[in-house]
């Protein structure tokens, strides 16, 4: 999210909204054919070994479908936030970790998108397996979602930690029926990551990143996490374990849609 949910806006500084810097008027077919913006990549092209699970490409979500402008299921980034997070992917390598990606940028449509979820007066089971403790309507005034998010920037992320020696082959199930994010890491909806003490994209106080009730083993994960993304320069915000931004930049928000990569 970001200071938003997972579309949030993380309390980060307010990012300055444009006319579409880059073919939001183009046709799909057209989007495909175009290059990303300069200074834009595919987090896959530099670093393949960092695994990505692009939440808002699919269903596994708050809103329980695709965000409009996830055409592909790819972390896009600045070229300078994906250099980093290959210099932390080579410390944690080390180790038998991987970062896993939830989001990178997002289609300022995508954040839109989220705004009409969060009015449109219905609550369904996916609503509350994300957001246990808040009616959805509330998620702004709590600054759990923002109007505009550094996600679209392309320099906020939500990521997580896996452990390598483990097996993480479980898959989400759509069909099946999951406990809330707060539950114990068995009984909600598999991630295939470390356990942090809730899922990502969690509205609830268990999520703040220096949340007390949680395990010691759950807080060194997170210390763990916040430990490797601040070597490389990246903030935390702090109602979410999993959100991180770089700051500087132009702050403006972009709107292209995420298109598959040529291969």
């Amino acid at each position: 999210m970001a200071g938003t949910k997972p579309g949030h806006d993380d309390g980060e500084r307010p990012v300055r909204a444009t006319p579409i810097v880059f073919a939001a008027a183009v046709s799909a077919a057209q989007a495909c054919a175009q290059p990303l913006p300069a200074d834009f990549v595919y987090l896959r092209d530099l670093d393949p070994t960092i695994l990505q699970d692009i939440r808002y490409a699919g269903s596994n979500n708050f809103v329980g479908r695709p965000l409009k402008g996830y055409g592909a299921a790819e972390c896009v980034v600045r070229r300078g936030v994906a250099e980093r997070l290959q210099r932390a992917q080579r410390e944690l390598a080390a180790q038998n970790l991987s970062l896993k990606m939830f989001d990178c940028y997002r289609p300022a449509r995508a954040v839109a998108d989220m705004w009409a979820w969060a009015h449109d007066g219905r609550e369904t089971a996916a609503d509350r397996r994300f957001n246990p403790a808040f009616a959805k309507q509330d998620l702004f005034r709590l600054g759990y979602i923002a109007r505009y998010s550094g996600h679209s920037t392309g320099a906020a992320l939500d990521l997580s930690l896996v452990d390598l020696a483990v097996d993480h082959s479980q898959n989400f199930d759509a069909q099946k029926s999951y406990a809330d994010c707060t539950a114990a890491v068995d009984a909600r909806a598999p991630e295939g990551s470390v356990d942090m003490g809730t899922g990502y994209d969690c509205t609830d106080l268990k999520a703040n990143t220096a949340a007390t009730a949680i395990t010691p083993e759950q807080r060194r994960w997170r210390q763990k996490l916040v430990a490797v993304m601040q070597r490389q320069g990246f903030v935390n915000y702090f109602r979410e374990w999993w959100h991180f931004s770089l700051p500087g930049g132009d702050h403006v928000a972009y709107d292209f849609p995420i298109e598959p990569r040529a291969r």
